[in-house]
């Protein structure tokens, strides 16, 4: 059995892509880390999310564990608490480069493999009558970074180097070291 330890929606449907057959048991993990570099902050989270669904099912799943951050200058933009704080967000990513870093876990049979795919976004310059509207919108609100590039935000990208997969959520490389565990992974 095959357990994706999220609710999210995106992560959903890019795994449904590949793996016909695959249970949702979201993660009741904590997400508070203190842990300051972007790929280790993600990948503790992933570890969390991935032993806790692990554990609840009695060792009998093979679990995937993902969190997927955003950061620049080294520093870690969360899913922002207000509209003031997501135009703060975009205002600081418009016209720059910054990272979008998931580390996944997937435990099968007892072992961990785990790792953190990252991918280099550059934003256009944004107008803040641009930002404005697209917070309007509600989509940033529960976004890492305050953007979806699955969605409206895509508008906001000029360009990215690395998985595209990564940036909304699910980067291939998991899909990948499944097919390596023996999950078919292109049946339908």
């Amino acid at each position: 059995m095959l357990v994706l330890a999220s609710a999210s929606q995106r992560r959903r449907e890019i795994l449904s892509r590949f793996i016909r057959e695959f249970q949702i048991i979201p993660s009741n993990a904590s997400e508070e880390c203190s842990i300051a570099d972007p790929r280790e902050h993600a990948l503790e989270l992933a570890r969390r999310k991935a032993r806790d669904v692990y554990e609840r099912l009695g060792n009998k799943a093979t679990v995937i564990g993902a969190d997927t951050i955003v950061s620049i200058d080294g520093k870690i933009l969360g899913k922002p608490g207000s509209e003031e704080e997501a135009f703060r967000m975009l205002k600081r990513l418009s016209g720059r480069v910054h990272l979008v870093t998931t580390g996944y876990c997937i435990i099968h049979r007892g072992e961990e493999h785990c790792g953190a795919v990252v991918t280099e976004v550059k934003f256009r310059e944004l107008d803040d009558d641009l930002i404005w509207a697209y917070i309007r919108t509600e989509e940033p609100m529960d976004k890492a970074g305050a953007y979806g590039i699955q969605g409206k935000g895509g508008l906001f990208v000029e360009w990215i180097r690395g998985d595209y997969y990564n940036v909304v959520g699910f980067p291939i490389e998991i899909i990948w070291k499944l097919k390596e565990l023996g999950f078919d992974v292109l049946s339908r």
